[in-house]
């Protein structure tokens, strides 16, 4: 890991942002490949993953970005430190409740007459990875920031470039799991 910070502390965070997501797309792939090999999966096996990347986005998205932002708002906020953190979280909920409500999609495993959004003439397919993209937006707005914020000192001491790779491979470790759960009912 210390080799792995030592080569981004020598590139460009904007670099370093798209190495970062293409390595979160690349084990995304590699999770996918996995429905070469097999021809169905459990239903519990499927749980028991999805309850996996859940937990691992819970703990990047605390210690990757909310804590930070908490760090860094006891400076410039010292009496109400958890407000722009707060703020955040909940127009970047707010955001993705808009989209899951406009955008047509279909969550995996349900039926084509339970899909959610406006009215589409969408096939199934299409509608599963328009629910994807909207589940993936996040997780790239989150390697950019966390990349992003290197670039300036006024950030550095609270985002540090260990915390953006460890966010960037915590998104990975999820995406397999992810790749394979949702390649699955494509096949």
């Amino acid at each position: 890991m210390e080799d792995v910070i030592l080569y981004f502390e020598s590139i460009d965070p904007v670099y370093a942002a798209l190495i970062a997501t293409t390595f979160t797309w690349l084990v995304t792939a590699l999770g996918a490949s996995l429905v070469f090999f097999f021809k169905s999966m459990h239903r519990g096996v499927l749980d028991g993953m999805l309850g996996f990347t859940g937990g691992v986005m819970v703990a990047a998205s605390f210690w990757s970005l909310l804590n930070p932002s908490i760090e860094l708002s006891e400076r410039m906020y010292p009496n109400m430190i958890w407000m722009p953190a707060a703020v955040g979280f909940l127009s970047g909920a707010l955001f993705l409740f808009f989209l899951d409500k406009s955008l047509p999609h279909l969550h995996i495993n349900f039926k084509e007459s339970e899909k959610e959004g406006v009215k589409t003439q969408f096939h199934k397919t299409t509608l599963l990875v328009l629910a994807i993209t909207l589940h993936n937006i996040p997780e790239g707005l989150a390697v950019g920031v966390a990349f992003g914020a290197l670039a300036s000192p006024e950030y550095s001491s609270v985002f540090t470039l260990g915390s953006a790779v460890a966010l960037g491979i915590g998104i990975g470790i999820q995406n397999f799991p992810e790749g394979f759960a949702v390649s699955m009912p494509l096949r």
